[in-house]
């Protein structure tokens, strides 16, 4: 059991206080599955990388998607300005509780995912992103739209993933429905691109 800071256990207390406060009840779990992945994939990883987890979400329900045309341009738009909202969020909690401005940088580059493939940290938190999604949220995502789309949407998640998260995503204890969708994104010309949506957790 590794020993944490005060600093650290108060920036997590503090991320779960802001995520507890959506009116869904979403934030907080997703926040807390994070984490979870996160120990199970890399137990070593970080604190700024353990921080950039844990409020990779934090407070997003506060910046909808329907506040943005909902095709390419929109989708994307609402993607950058979610992602600024997000370091900004936690910036001020991490300043808040007597993080330098090192770590504060460092988290946020992680959650604006800068410099994906050549950060292993950016790369390790996306694959924990995209296992979450698989593990917890594909089933759901899967009933809301059409076959076709949710094939495009694994196939870009699969891209946006190492190998090694390949490896430990196979090996997940889909349902039958999810396993199958997943093999069919994985056979070569299978699916269509999606243009105005993505995994609604990544």
């Amino acid at each position: 059991m590794r020993e944490e800071s005060e600093q650290f256990r108060s920036a997590i207390a503090r991320f779960d206080a802001a995520n507890a406060e959506d009116p869904d009840g979403e934030e907080l779990v997703y926040a807390q599955r994070m984490s979870e992945w996160l120990e199970k994939f890399a137990p070593g990883a970080s604190e700024s990388l353990r921080l950039a987890a844990r409020s990779q979400h934090i407070r997003r329900w506060e910046i909808p998607r329907n506040r943005y045309p909902m095709d390419r341009a929109g989708y994307h738009r609402w993607r950058n300005e979610l992602a600024a909202f997000h370091a900004k969020t936690a910036g001020e909690i991490l300043r808040g509780v007597g993080y330098d401005d090192a770590t504060v940088g460092r988290v946020q580059s992680l959650l604006k995912k800068e410099r994906l493939k050549e950060d292993p940290e950016a790369q390790l938190l996306e694959d924990v992103i995209c296992l979450v999604f698989l593990e917890h949220y594909l089933p759901e995502f899967a009933a809301k739209h059409e076959e076709e789309k949710v094939i495009g949407i694994l196939r870009k998640t699969w891209r946006k993933m190492s190998e090694r998260g390949h490896d430990v995503a196979m090996k997940l204890p889909l349902d039958t429905e999810s396993r199958i969708l997943v093999e069919e994104a994985l056979r070569p010309g299978a699916g269509g691109e999606s243009k105005a949506a993505g995994p609604p957790k990544t």
